[in-house]
Order: C-alpha cells, then structure tokens, then sequence
C-alpha cells in the first residue's frame, strides 16, 4: 500500500528536467563534461575470454576488473555529461557503451563466478550470477533509463526493451527467484557487505524497471527480508565487522536501501528511528581519527 505505482516514482529530475540541471554551478557543469568529453576520445576496453579466464589460471584479477570497470566509468561520464549539457552530444557513444554492456557474456566479475554450477571459468551465460557488479551494472542501466529514456529512444525503439531484458534476465529474475544466493541470509551462512550492497543496486533495477506489479512488490518484500537478516546479525553498537573502510559497504550501503525505500514510500516506509540504524550511521563518525 505504501509503494508508489511504477513510473509514478520521480527520485531526481531526469534529463529532460532542463532547469534542474542548468541550475548546477557553472564549475561543476564544466568538471562533468570534461569527463564526459575524455570519455568521447576515449578508446573503448575490449574484455577477451582469454582475460575473464586469468583469475582461474593464475589468480589475477586485476587485469579484467580493469576493463570492466573501465567500461562503466566511461557509461557514467557520458550518461552525466549528457544530462549536464542537454544536447545530444554524448548520446551516440552512450549509446555504443550501452549496448555493448548488454552484449558482455556476464557482468559478474571472474573472482565471484566461481558460484555458478560450473565453477569457476568463463561465466556459463545460462546460469547469470548476481554478485557486486553485475547488481551495480545493472542499477546503471536503470538510472540510465530513469534519465534518458526519451533521448535513447529517439536513436533506436530497441535500445530500451534491450537494457529491459537483460537486466530482467541478469538481475531481476534470480534475484526472485533464487533463494540460494548465500548473501540473501536465507541459508545458513552469515551474511555481510554483500547483502545491503547487492540489495541496494537489486531494489534500484527492481523500482525503476519491473513492470509487472506484481513482481515488483514481491521483490521489494524479499530484499526487505533480505535486510532483515543483515540488521539481525548486527552488533547493537553498530561496528562495522570488517572496519571502517567497509562502512560504505555495508551502513552506507544499508542506507542506500533505506533511503530508495523512503523515497519510493514518500516516507511511509521508514527505519531511521531505528536505534540498531542509527548507531550504524553514528559510526562512521565515531571511528573516524583526523
């Protein structure tokens, strides 16, 4: 009942929201489309099988999570370049970025693929894993809609039912219909970061793309489930268990969840009175030596 309709939820100005977006200060207009026009001459990361591969081979990670985070910072800086500036500029190279996202084999990261029933390898793309960063790839490409959808729509009908399925197909569906994913907290194994974090960028996919109603409020009830068991396994001081480095992790990631849930409610869905949840915001400061 508290749950606003989907595409009833306006979070932020989107880009066709002129005004918000021309109000911005003129340094920080000009810092986004620097970025952005970097990201235009910048070459674009190819990600080889042979690469995805070397975690298993020889245990490094680092060459293709730099390519494919490589790939989403260039996605980024255009999608806000574009949104700064308002004129089409950045729109075909987003574009280019967007769909070949869509085309990756898997946007799990090598080092976490090792859940799948093939172990680890190359990503078997019958079987997508929902970790980190395909949860974080897929929130992209839902503010991405949420901000351009007019503007992507104009160079092709296909671009958004794409960006629709595959996150339908990587995100939303396992994420509704495993139980099984040892971060939910619904098997025996503790849970930690990679709940709230995973929840957070699941809910984004989940408010801003499921059109069937239905599916959309059971996925939001799950991961509310899903935080519960996050919040039960918390030390009532609300100490982050791997240190203040991981706070953004996992509180501020737990906020992520609560302020889309806020938001999405108008308020109505609200744990900031909470004392566990505020002793969790409360520790980033408490710990903090200057």
């Amino acid at each position: 009942q508290a749950l606003k309709p989907a595409g009833t939820w306006k979070p932020y100005p989107t880009a066709a929201d002129r005004g918000d977006w021309e109000r911005l200060p003129g340094p920080v207009r000009k810092a986004m489309t620097d970025l952005a026009d970097e990201a235009l001459k910048a070459d674009w990361p190819h990600v080889p099988a042979t690469v995805y591969l070397q975690f298993s081979q020889n245990g490094n990670r680092t060459n293709y999570e730099d390519l494919h985070f490589g790939r989403r910072k260039i996605l980024c800086d255009l999608l806000i370049g574009e949104c700064v500036e308002g004129k089409g500029k950045y729109l075909a190279a987003l574009l280019d970025a967007i769909w070949s996202i869509c085309e990756e084999s898997s946007w799990c990261l090598p080092a976490h693929v090792g859940a799948q029933r093939a172990g680890s390898g190359l990503p078997d793309t019958t079987e997508p894993t929902l970790d980190l960063f395909a949860s974080e790839t897929g929130a992209l490409l839902a503010w991405t809609v949420y901000l351009l959808a007019p503007q992507l729509e104009s160079l092709s009908p296909l671009v958004l039912p794409r960006i629709y399925r595959e996150v339908q197909t990587r995100i939303l569906e396992p994420g509704l219909n495993r139980d099984d994913c040892w971060w939910m907290g619904f098997k025996e194994r503790p849970v930690n970061n990679w709940n709230p974090w995973i929840n957070s960028n699941w809910l984004a996919c989940a408010l801003l793309l499921e059109t069937d109603e239905e599916r959309r409020l059971a996925a939001v009830s799950k991961i509310i489930r899903s935080l519960d068991v996050f919040l039960m396994d918390y030390p009532d001081d609300g100490g982050c268990d791997e240190g203040p480095n991981y706070w953004g992790r996992a509180g501020a990631s737990l906020f992520d969840c609560l302020e889309l849930l806020y938001s999405a409610s108008e308020g109505q869905i609200s744990a900031y009175m909470d004392p566990l949840v505020r002793n969790i915001g409360q520790y980033i400061y408490r710990a903090h030596i200057g």
